[in-house]
């Protein structure tokens, strides 16, 4: 696995499949068309460490990191207060 993935690549694709739960509200036609922003932003919210470390791997942690750190610093984010400082405190110290 390549830490440089596209959301359109097949292991992501695999991975929203396996997290499917996760989408429940998008329709089923639509979640392997999500954004790596709104993945990223539902795994690290919703998602277990081990899904989290998945997502790591299959995209890069600097990848992920920039993705939450650029939307986590916004007035209005969807990281909840407690994933926001976790994460924000992991990702200063592993990526």
């Amino acid at each position: 696995m390549t830490n440089t993935m596209s959301v359109n690549s097949e292991e992501i694709k695999s991975y929203i499949r396996e997290h499917s739960d996760l989408f429940w509200y998008i329709k089923k036609d639509q979640k392997e068309n999500i954004s790596l922003d709104f993945l990223v932003e539902t795994i690290l919210n919703y998602g277990s460490l081990e899904d989290a470390k998945k997502l790591f791997a299959l995209i890069g942690i600097k990848k992920t990191a920039s993705i939450f750190l650029k939307n986590s610093k916004k007035n209005r984010n969807n990281y909840f207060p407690k994933v926001n400082n976790f994460f924000t405190l992991y990702f200063e110290r592993h990526a």
